[in-house]
């Protein structure tokens, strides 16, 4: 029994790395082509895009550090595209989005929802691409009115994410239900009675 259990170990052990690996990369990918590619980029301060999607699922489907890592990833590789440069105080967020959804893996997992999809967002949203961002912008492109480049930015922001907020929950949870992610380990969606909660 030993000797099956070592072999099964030596097969088995590599399978769900090397999976984990590929999906992020992919994800990571994804989520390059739906921030630079899709919708073009219309300044250094502004970036309309469902790019926190494969970011967030990387966490909700492998936990917060290859979350983490493939939003640092998505964001460095994500710059080379881009024609205003890496800049690595702005790599805050999108690391945000895959470490939160990874925290809330097991709570979205067990039973996956619109409203507890909002709440794994919220942390990313609120605390990196309004608040957090929009100091970092202030610090670098605000010259010598920081604040009320600050309060220019967080206005915008706040918009911006409401919006893009609400459709990144709405892309997860149709994903989810589908059950378009149980290739990937993660089970569909049991109905049972209010979706909501």
């Amino acid at each position: 029994m030993s000797e099956r259990h070592t072999h099964a170990s030596a097969h088995g052990r590599p399978k769900w790395p090397v999976r984990a690996m590929v999906t992020c990369a992919l994800l990571t990918a994804v989520s390059v082509v739906l921030a630079r590619f899709l919708i073009p980029t219309p300044n250094e301060v502004t970036r309309f895009s469902l790019e926190a999607v494969p970011i967030f699922l990387a966490g909700m489907l492998f936990g917060p550090l290859p979350g983490a890592l493939t939003g640092f990833a998505a964001d460095f590789i994500g710059c080379l595209f881009s024609p205003y440069g890496y800049n690595p105080i702005f790599c805050v967020p999108p690391i945000l989005y895959g470490l939160c959804a990874g925290l809330f893996r097991p709570w979205l997992t067990r039973r996956c929802s619109p409203l507890r999809l909002a709440l794994a967002f919220l942390p990313p949203v609120i605390l990196g691409s309004v608040l957090y961002q929009s100091f970092a912008l202030a610090m670098i492109y605000g010259g010598g009115a920081k604040a009320a480049y600050f309060l220019t930015r967080l206005a915008a922001r706040s918009v911006q994410f409401a919006i893009t907020g609400v459709l990144d929950v709405l892309v997860v949870w149709l994903l989810q239900r589908s059950g378009a992610l149980r290739a990937v380990g993660l089970p569909p969606v049991q109905s049972k009675g209010n979706d909501i909660q």
